[in-house]
């Protein structure tokens, strides 16, 4: 059974997606989909413990080996990003039985745990897969199920975010495929390990350059990169509250790492920065998208949409990491990927508390909880505290190692933008710790008390973890490190 485990990792989830669907009780379709998320967790740490010392696990369906079959193949990386995504959903997913009752119609219970299902089994999908069309088939299985989880949100602000969603994630889901194409036009493969293979003696080629800033575009659309992250703030918002929690985890993170295994994995860091000079594109987007997004999350009157806006200047902050073109900067991004997934989902947990109980997620909503919910405030301002960057919380440990990148470049105007990021931070989240510890209740606001004990260890669960991860760092580190001198060719 071990040896299953690659593919076991995708089947679980995907199965288990139509067995709640054909089940029809949205209890039993929670505690499958619960099951199957623990499963998904304990897999991916056992897969991650296996190929720490870097060796490489290949999982061939049908004993077809590569590049004629497809294959799953499971390193550091990927390793690393399956724990992120499995992670989350195993905390998530057993939060989010009341919290769905609360703002989803019982008639459409089942649909949301299989449509979450799927979308965990696409990202688990493209993470772990080795074949180029594969993975653009599970990003789309992906996306279609993230499309119908936003549209079950309360406000009907959340169709038009869906359909919003749904025309730029096709306008993406299409570069990507056009970038495949041409990359199989060129080699007639779609293997990763054969297309890197293939694709040296072509460093030249005018349709290389093509597929290149095609697939650039296309995960640029996915991970919501500045100026093409439109669709995030409207999507997040609006979505039920579980939705945005996982999704804000775990989307990005994949559209991340599917672009960084593109980059590095087939096309190469030399061709990637020295002919290619990505670089020069990602450093001033992504700054633009750190003091742009953290300035307009300072004027955002509803909370989750001001994390959202914070969720894109994160995504700048790993966008520059992969733009300093260093060891330092590639592996502050692949710690965000870790640590911003525990910020953000305990953040957007806790909104989830609040709406539980105050019914929405407004300023005015939070206005007064410090004393009426102390431990989902008090687990908002330890999230808060990591989202700035202070110390003995992992989003210090980000940060530390991107600042260190920029030194090494001598590039300090930078490091100089990267705290300032840090200091509108500080400012928007002091905006909702003012409101809720300072300021009294609003007359037309009702008298609330704490969530129930199941919604608060999962959402402490993660908070926890932004403390334990940002003072024991180092198992985190050495896996970034490893992995981010592999993709650079150093080892």
């Amino acid at each position: 059974m071990s040896s299953q485990l690659p593919a076991l990792q995708l089947v679980i989830p995907l199965l288990s997606a139509p067995l709640c669907f054909l089940i029809g009780k949205a209890r039993i379709a929670w505690a499958i989909a619960t099951l199957a998320s623990w499963a998904c967790a304990a897999i991916a740490v056992t897969l991650l413990l296996r190929v720490n010392d870097g060796s490489v696990i290949e999982y061939a369906f049908g004993n077809w080996p590569g590049p004629w079959g497809i294959v799953y193949t499971i390193d550091r990386l990927n390793a690393f990003v399956l724990v992120i995504v499995s992670g989350i959903a195993a905390v998530i997913l057993p939060y989010s039985w009341p919290s769905v009752c609360r703002e989803i119609p019982p008639r459409l219970h089942v649909l949301f745990y299989t449509a979450l299902l799927l979308c965990l089994s696409g990202l688990l999908g493209m993470t772990i897969t080795g074949d180029a069309f594969n993975l653009f088939v599970l990003l789309e299985i992906s996306s279609l199920s993230t499309y119908t989880l936003i549209s079950l949100g309360k406000d009907r602000r959340s169709l038009t975010a869906a359909f919003q969603y749904l025309v730029m994630g096709t306008i993406g889901g299409t570069f990507i495929l056009i970038g495949v194409g041409l990359l199989y036009m060129l080699t007639g493969t779609l293997n990763m390990a054969d297309l890197a293979h293939r694709l040296q003696p072509l460093e030249g080629s005018r349709t290389l350059q093509a597929a290149f800033a095609f697939l650039v575009v296309g995960f640029g659309l996915k991970l919501a990169m500045f100026p093409l992250h439109l669709w995030l703030p409207n999507a997040y918002a609006t979505a039920p509250s579980v939705v945005s929690a996982f999704l804000a985890a775990t989307a990005t993170k994949v559209a991340v790492y599917a672009m960084l295994r593109f980059l590095f994995g087939i096309f190469g860091a030399d061709f990637t920065y020295n002919q290619m000079h990505l670089q020069f594109l990602l450093v001033p987007l992504a700054l633009m998208a750190i003091l742009f997004a953290s300035m307009t999350a300072v004027y955002q009157r509803g909370v989750k949409r001001m994390l959202a806006y914070s969720s894109l200047a994160q995504i700048g902050y790993m966008l520059l990491g992969i733009g300093l073109a260093n060891l330092h900067g590639l592996m502050a991004t692949l710690l965000h990927l870790f640590n911003h997934a525990l910020i953000k989902g305990a953040l957007f947990l806790v909104m989830a508390n609040i709406f539980y109980r105050a019914g929405g997620t407004a300023i005015n909503h939070v206005t007064g909880l410090g004393r009426q919910m102390p431990w989902s405030m008090a687990a908002f301002v330890a999230g808060g505290l990591s989202l700035i960057g202070v110390p003995l919380t992992v989003g210090f440990i980000s940060k530390w190692y991107l600042i260190q990148a920029s030194i090494d470049r001598g590039w300090w105007l930078i490091t100089a933008m990267i705290l300032l990021g840090s200091l509108i931070a500080l400012v928007y989240i002091w905006r909702v710790v003012e409101a809720a510890y300072f300021k009294e209740r609003p007359p037309d606001q009702p008298t609330v008390t704490e969530v129930p004990l199941w919604l608060l260890i999962p959402t402490w669960v993660l908070i926890l973890g932004n403390i334990w991860f940002g003072m024991n760092a180092e198992f985190t580190a050495g896996v970034a490190e490893a992995a981010a001198a592999t993709l650079l060719g150093e080892r």
